[in-house]
Formats: C-alpha cells, structure tokens, sequence
C-alpha cells in the first residue's frame, strides 16, 4: 500500500462516518466486496483492507468479479490488486452482459444484468460464508437512483447505505454511502489503483447518465444542491406526499 495522502484522509473520514452511522461492520464479519474493476469497488477494497489492519473490530474480506461477457475484460489484472491486499478473489465467468444487450431486452439492459449480476455475487456469498455484501455505490449513485426511480419507475426511494435481505441472511453495505464520486477518484489516482474502463457498451447512454448530465447542470449553478438532495434522503416528510 502506498503512503496515505490528502484523499485518503478524507476518503477514510467519510468511509468511518458511514460505518459507524450504520453499524455496518462487527466483530467477526465475513464479507465479501463486489469488485467490477471500476474506480469505486477498487477503492473500497483497497479501503476495508487497509482498515482491517489497524481497527479492533476483527473481520474476514474475501472479493468477486462477475466477468459480464464482454470482449474487453474489466477484471483483467484484479488477480495481483487483490493479491497485493492479502484479500482472495473469486472470479465468475458470465453472459450477462451479452443477455442484457439480446435483441428480446433493448429496451432495458440495465436492468436485467444488474438482476443477474446481484444474484450471482449472493450465491458466491453463500458459498463462501459471507453474511455481508459490500458494494461501491457512493453518495452520488444514491442521488442519482433517487431520481432515476422518481423519473422512470414513478416511485420514490434510492438504496439504503445498509440493508438486510432475506429475513437478515444477506446484508448489503455501502461503505462510501457518504463519499463523493470526485474524492474517490482523487484517491484512485493518488494511490494508483488500477482502475479500469467500464465495457459495457450502454454505459455512457444509459438512464443513470442521463440523470447524472442534469444533476452536474444543477451542482453547477448551485454547489448546494448536492448535499441538500443527499440530507434530503434523509429528511422525508411523509405527512406531505400524496397516498
């Protein structure tokens, strides 16, 4: 690991925030961290090992990569980052990417591969005595999902920071729940993490990125906005919606 820097302080400030505020993390946890090679899983694992070493709290780590079929391999190169870490990588060989993007589902790719790829990390979870799946959704894809679901499926809600499914047998967690997309990327560059381009051949068109282009027109003519949309999530008036 490299010698921590500017990003890492308040990365690790952020990540500490959510843990705690959550209670996602206890004593003899076995989790696993779903790693797509992009810049937000590559920084949470980097993040959990590396406070793994130093906290009281005593847990196990384990990552998956659910390789989605496509012909530029995002998960080339995890094998040494995660052996670098001292954290054992399972990867899982699929076509989900290539159903999402079957002439039968056009109309919601997205959708479908997400569905499939979530299954999937929760059977590899079961397999390996994992109890708590982390994930690296960050503030911003909690804004972004809020107005996603407002927008596209007519309902209000995002993704909870810590979720239990299943009757409490799976816990999802978000450690970066409350760090920005730009800090983790100062830290990826700053720590020199390997991130990789993601293959998907809808990413850059999809819903979320159309949400994401409105919301960076807002943060830019107001630098409020963001962090009162994210209190907001946190702020429901139930008394004032329509029922």
């Amino acid at each position: 690991m490299r010698p921590a820097g500017h990003a890492y302080h308040a990365l690790n400030r952020a990540i500490g925030k959510a843990l705690h505020a959550y209670d996602m993390i206890r004593d003899g946890d076995r989790i696993l961290v779903g790693l797509s090679g992009g810049s937000d899983s590559l920084a949470l694992l980097w993040m959990l090992a590396e406070r793994r070493r130093r906290v009281r709290v005593r847990f196990e780590l384990a990552a998956a990569h659910i390789d989605l079929g496509f012909a530029d391999r995002a998960g080339l190169g995890l094998e040494e980052f995660c052996r670098q870490l001292g954290v054992p990588l399972r990867v899982e060989m699929t076509d989900f990417g290539v159903q999402g993007h079957s002439p039968s589902n056009r109309e919601n790719p997205c959708f479908l591969c997400a569905r499939l790829r979530r299954q999937r990390l929760f059977e590899v979870a079961d397999g390996l005595g994992c109890a708590t799946l982390a994930l690296g959704h960050t503030q911003d894809d909690l804004i972004e999902t809020l107005f996603i679901n407002m927008l596209y499926a007519g309902e209000i809600s995002s993704m909870r920071p810590a979720q239990p499914l299943f009757g409490g047998r799976f816990t999802i967690i978000r450690p970066l729940a409350h760090a920005g997309k730009a800090l983790i990327d100062r830290f990826v560059r700053e720590q020199r993490l390997p991130a990789v381009a993601n293959p998907c051949p809808t990413s850059r068109s999809s819903r979320r990125q159309s949400v994401r282009r409105m919301l960076r027109e807002l943060y830019g003519e107001n630098p409020n906005i963001r962090g009162n949309i994210f209190r907001a999530l946190h702020h429901v008036k139930t008394d004032y919606l329509l029922k």
